[in-house]
């Protein structure tokens, strides 16, 4: 029997059932329109209510609360035969996945292959393609976060700024869903920074040169490619995040010390904390990635939200960097040149490139801490084309690549239908361990294969390096990147956070048009 759903149940109505979000999702994927992906998700908010919101968010994300429940490919193909009439509902489902999640130890597997079966053995067929996608990963359909903050804001009828914030403080989509809908406004107003609990982190924009950048006085930082990394300290009390929220602390002791060392009383820092060789020049990601359970790593803070019982977030960064400077030693402060000259910003940017760094990011002094969105607060400018791509599908290889996936299909998200963009194809910078692991994950997303293209779920972030962008009449964008080769697969990205086609737009500039 299925746990009860009598918690999710919304007011004044029956509980929402799988069936329901079931047509929900067909009806998403198929439009391309933000307005009526929009609606329809708020739509289904609605008719959840608060109690079951969290849960719903989360499914038509494409994701589990439970992040991950230990049910395989295997046990999803021996799944029973659908039933013939829908009866599920979502808090039933949430419920099993959840004692799933929860069981282990000597005969766990079958015990959760009977739960599974349990849900799956009530689940019509439409009920059962769905599950599936979802327990796969595969459950895309142009709802990305941005999209389910403008639902959340539209089925709640709240401003879209306080769900953004909210979000922003929270870190997640679900609490604050359920918050919006039981007590709109005000509720979300309740979120607020704490020490210990991390929030999104600020992102940065694209420019293709310095001087492109540059507008007016502006911070100059070096850019590492290490790990970002959101430092929280209460005293002894230090606990560290990636850029995912994720909890490293204990896999990076050293850097743990280092902010026990600042002797600080409560904060929240962000910093990249990187792998350096003895000449003080940065290894390469990964080794740095590696390190993490080696310890052989460095902190550089460069902002700072949260600084003895103040929040910073809202201040300019003009503030916030000099709340810094009184707090962090320069030692481990991420170098930084305040400046309105290209050609000083260009030395700073040349200078960091020659000790192996990335490049550098421009800051505005003025811009307050804008989480979890790009925009034109920071600008990071590399020495290289670079940018972090989707892969749309793949080609089986020939000759010595035969019977591997070779050739990459790469698409930028269009920021304002959600939709990806084909800019074009590459097979270079691929070593034979990467065909492998390539083979490998792209088998495990395909959507079809007609022998020769593998298309594939629209979920890896992938980042290239190109020499350009040239006008083009073969890509529905009308644009192609010019000598792209792969450069690392990006696990610590989601599709969410890889460069829109309005990015890559804008790096185009004025390029000229293909000849003939």
């Amino acid at each position: 029997m299925l746990p009860s759903d009598a918690t999710l149940t919304p007011a004044g109505g029956p509980p929402i059932t799988v069936a329901d979000l079931a047509a929900t999702w067909r009806a998403v994927a198929g439009t391309s329109a933000r307005g009526q992906k929009t609606a329809l998700i708020a739509d289904a908010l609605r008719g959840a209510g608060p109690g079951a919101a969290s849960v719903v968010v989360h499914w038509l994300a494409g994701e589990l609360p439970q992040r991950q429940i230990g049910v395989g490919y295997a046990a999803l193909r021996a799944a029973p035969p659908p039933a013939a009439a829908p009866s599920l509902t979502v808090a039933e489902v949430d419920a099993a996945f959840t004692r799933i999640k929860e069981t282990t130890g000597p005969g766990s597997v079958a015990a959760r292959r009977a739960l599974l079966h349990g849900v799956f053995g009530r689940a019509t067929a439409a009920e059962q393609g769905f599950l599936v996608h979802l327990l796969a990963g595969e459950l895309r359909q142009g709802a990305l976060e941005g999209l389910m903050v403008d639902a959340i804001a539209k089925a709640a009828e709240v401003p879209l700024p306080a769900v953004r914030r909210a979000v922003m403080l929270r870190g997640a989509l679900g609490p604050v869903a359920e918050a919006a809908l039981a007590g709109g406004a005000a509720a979300l107003a309740g979120f607020t920074l704490q020490v210990g609990r991390p929030v999104r982190p600020m992102l940065a924009s694209s420019a293709p040169d310095v001087a492109a950048g540059l507008s007016g006085e502006m911070g100059v930082e070096w850019k590492m490619d290490g790990i970002r990394a959101q430092v929280h300290v209460r005293g002894d009390d230090v606990r560290i995040f990636t850029r995912t929220l994720d909890d490293i602390t204990v896999r990076v002791p050293e850097v743990a010390d280092a902010a026990r060392a600042l002797g600080l009383d409560a904060a929240v820092l962000d910093a990249e904390v990187i792998a350096l060789r003895q000449d003080g020049s940065p290894e390469s990601f990964q080794v740095t990635a590696s390190n993490t359970s080696l310890g052989a790593l460095r902190p550089f803070f460069f902002d700072v939200l949260h600084l003895s019982g103040a929040d910073l977030l809202d201040e300019p960064a003009s503030v916030r960097h000099e709340a810094l400077a009184g707090a962090v030693p320069e030692a481990v402060r991420m170098p930084r040149l305040v400046t309105a000259s290209p050609e000083e910003a260009s030395a700073f940017f040349a200078d960091a490139v020659s000790r192996g760094h990335e490049g550098v990011v421009l800051k505005s002094l003025t811009a307050p801490y804008a989480a979890g969105r790009r925009g034109a607060g920071w600008v990071k400018v590399k020495p290289r084309h670079t940018l972090d791509l989707v892969v749309l599908a793949v080609e089986w290889g020939h000759g010595r690549r035969t019977g591997k996936l070779s050739n990459l299909h790469l698409g930028a998200r269009d920021a304002e239908s959600g939709e990806f963009i084909m800019l074009g194809k590459t097979f270079k910078g691929l070593t034979d361990a990467l065909l492998d692991w390539q083979t490998e994950r792209f088998l495990g997303l395909k959507t079809s294969d007609d022998g020769f293209v593998v298309r594939v779920e629209p979920v890896q972030v992938v980042e290239v390096a190109f020499d350009g962008l040239q006008r083009s009449t073969r890509y529905p964008g009308g644009l192609a990147l010019r000598f792209a080769r792969v450069l690392r697969y990006r696990a610590d990205k989601s599709a969410a956070e890889a460069d829109t086609f309005q990015t890559v737009r804008a790096l185009a500039g004025a390029v000229p048009p293909v000849p003939g």
